[in-house]
């Protein structure tokens, strides 16, 4: 069988989810496959009766894309967020501390912290929504083995492992780190291992989060500790006591803790953090993934166009690959509507439209690639003359309010 599509999305995680709902939502017909199966309501449900460690810091402007396609309605009603409302850096063996937020409003929402299956979640409830479905049609559970170009006026043409094939003006590669569709098109990648380990997981602290996102800077690695949502009624009486632990170590020492017990592993991040929220009670849910970034030699080619993970992925030190990604959808779809209603709503994902997007979204990325790069290497650096230079410069600029509010505005995203 043979489809004919306007336009197909290939990976159904957030941002190729949100791509699609940003296109059905103004009414321009999409096809998004996604890889996994469906899952049920009760799916979902069972899915989140376990705490996740992993959680995404979703900026304020990864919060307005998400209430403009309807998904953030869905995140508010299931409860599982946790907002915050400062951010709280510092070296362990380092004089000074960087804290961003508003002095004037401490309530103020800097973003949320939110498990990544809540957000799939609220984003696959809404595709079933009566103004989403004439527009968006989702494949689930099938796997691409091949693209083959057909030229400008037609397209590409897909195969998928069930035999079909579908054709479309414009494919979007969304199926991240290893994008089929970017390696099926011959796009190169330039990579950096960063030789370290991350280790996730879930912990009950002493002391409350306080609505605060933490990071630590160690002699040799990077502790974050980041809000968690209270998920039942004990949560709740007590609230604000969980966090998401991101520890980025060194790969051999990363290896060391993760043979620890559930409780050694627990009183070392206590110890490491300068038991900055007391002692852990519990810890669940851990995990570990190697930590490397890459940048795709190019966005687009005639018809096609790569977005989030399969473009470009960075260092999780500061949070924000997940905001790139949703950055590149927002700024991607308004390009698109620009220059098709340009067109007199005849000509659709022009090769100069989708090089508009390229021009747009390359440099920043590339430079928040080699941002987050850079403050490893200085914040990891055990060059003694280097040391001095950060610490003085850490509590110098912690002491200059308009570059606090500078960092803010650009830890929010808008």
């Amino acid at each position: 069988m043979n489809i004919n599509n306007n336009t197909l999305v290939v990976g159904g995680g957030i941002v190729g989810a949100s791509f699609a709902l940003s296109l059905a939502k103004r009414q321009y017909p999409v096809t998004l496959i996604d890889v996994r199966p469906y899952l049920s309501p009760a799916d979902w449900e069972q899915k989140l009766k376990l705490r996740d460690a992993r959680v995404f810091a979703l900026s304020l402007a990864s919060i307005q894309i998400l209430q403009q396609i309807g998904a953030w309605q869905n995140i508010q009603q299931s409860g599982r967020k946790a907002d915050y409302c400062q951010m709280q850096v510092w070296q362990i063996n380092g004089i000074g501390e960087l804290k961003f937020g508003n002095n004037t409003k401490p309530n103020q929402l800097l973003g949320s912290m939110i498990e990544p299956f809540v957000i799939e979640k609220a984003l696959y409830e809404r595709f079933n929504d009566a103004d989403i479905v004439p527009f968006l049609r989702v494949i689930n559970g099938r796997k691409l083995t091949k693209i083959h170009w057909l030229g400008v006026q037609q397209g590409y043409q897909i195969s998928l492992d069930n035999g079909d094939t579908h054709t479309c003006k414009l494919l979007i590669g969304a199926d991240g780190r290893g994008s089929m569709v970017r390696q099926e098109a011959g796009i190169g990648l330039d990579m950096l291992d960063y030789a370290q380990t991350a280790i996730c997981c879930a912990i009950k602290t002493a002391k409350t989060h306080n609505a605060t996102a933490r990071q630590v800077f160690l002699t040799d690695s990077i502790l974050a500790l980041l809000p968690l949502a209270d998920t039942d009624g004990q949560d709740q009486a007590q609230p604000q006591h969980w966090q998401s632990i991101v520890w980025s170590l060194p790969t051999e020492k990363a290896k060391q803790l993760l043979a620890l017990t559930p409780g050694e592993l627990a009183n070392e991040i206590a110890f490491a953090s300068g038991y900055a929220l007391g002692e852990i009670s519990e810890i669940q849910s851990i995990a570990s993934f190697a930590l490397t970034a890459q940048h795709a030699k190019q966005y687009v080619k005639a018809n096609l166009a790569l977005i989030g993970d399969a473009a470009h992925g960075v260092h999780p030190l500061a949070g924000q690959g997940l905001n790139l990604g949703l950055l590149d959808v927002i700024d991607f779809i308004n390009i698109l509507q620009k220059d098709f209603e340009r067109s007199g709503k005849k000509v659709w994902a022009d090769f100069s439209t989708l090089q508009r997007y390229e021009r747009k979204r390359y440099a920043n990325n590339a430079m928040m690639m080699h941002s987050f790069s850079g403050l490893n290497w200085l914040f990891g650096s055990q060059f003694a003359p280097v040391q001095q230079i950060r610490n003085v410069g850490v509590h110098k600029v912690s002491k200059i309010k308009p570059l606090m509010q500078f960092f803010s505005k650009q830890a929010s995203g808008i």
